[in-house]
């Protein structure tokens, strides 16, 4: 046949096998960058206890006392982080398995999770961490440092919320994609990591980055189980200097210097994962 009674000639496409993900470098790379900063804050950030500046500040606000406060500031900043990325890598996997829990047939499960889940999600996340401390305090068995108190409460705080979030995203993938998994008679785990999972994450990904970014506004509360972070700094050196308009500035100025690029990297990562729907 000639290209010239039938159109242009084809152009023949060479067939290239799909790589997985730690065959890409584009994908490898950052998940190693990921990796390699969350050993870093899990086992190289170390809390203290005391903030103490080194300079006085003049007049109603004084621009060299507040940026003297920035290291400061700083280490506070970074034990919050720390709490945050813990308390949200337990909500992650805790809130899969409570929306595992939830959509279970059995009720002897599903009910309690249900229960569990609605007790949580209305109760306030400064009484669960009052009760928390009390509790460790009041038990001899339990001996648990401030950070994992903190880690522990704000974690199954936050997997509540994202149990729905799960769900949800689980709820969201076509039935035909069910039953078709059950058709080619697909084990568990190939029907959960293979079919459900790569279509819900795309639809849980924004979810979860809210409370990402939720989480970590509401780690500082950790400061009344003993936790130094970055509200303990504000607080110590307002009540040492006298002086609240620097230290809740510069608490507020790193609070947005990670919320806003997290808030992007988010939204890339969305657009990175989502899946094309007509």
């Amino acid at each position: 046949m000639s290209a010239t009674r039938f159109g242009p000639a084809m152009e023949r496409v060479e067939f290239q096998p799909h790589k997985r993900w730690y065959q890409r470098p584009d994908v490898l790379i950052p998940v190693l960058i990921i990796l390699a900063l969350y050993a870093w804050l899990i086992f190289g950030v170390t809390e203290t206890q005391r903030f103490r500046t080194r300079m006085t500040g003049e007049g109603d606000f004084d621009s060299m006392y507040f940026w003297h406060l920035l290291p400061l500031m700083v280490k506070g900043l970074l034990v919050t982080v720390k709490a945050t990325v813990l308390a949200f890598t337990f909500a992650a996997v805790g809130g899969f398995l409570l929306a595992l829990g939830r959509r279970s047939p059995t009720r002897w499960l599903s009910w309690p999770t249900t229960a569990f889940i609605e007790f949580v999600r209305s109760t306030p996340l400064l009484v669960q961490l009052f009760f928390l401390l009390a509790l460790v305090r009041a038990s001899d068995a339990i001996d648990l440092e401030p950070i994992w108190v903190l880690t522990i409460g704000l974690g199954l705080h936050y997997a509540t919320y994202t149990s729905e979030a799960y769900r949800a995203g689980i709820n969201s993938v076509p039935s035909g994609q069910w039953e078709a998994s059950i058709a080619l008679n697909l084990k568990p785990s190939t029907k959960w990591f293979k079919v459900i999972i790569p279509q819900a994450v795309p639809n849980v990904l924004p979810a979860l980055g809210n409370y990402l970014v939720a989480g970590f506004k509401d780690a500082p509360l950790g400061y009344i189980v003993g936790v130094f972070g970055i509200l303990a700094f504000a607080n110590q050196v307002r009540a040492e200097d006298f002086r609240p308009v620097e230290p809740y500035l510069m608490a507020g100025l790193g609070f947005l210097l990670l919320s806003i690029p997290a808030a992007w990297i988010v939204r890339r990562l969305e657009d990175r994962v989502s899946y094309e729907r007509q």
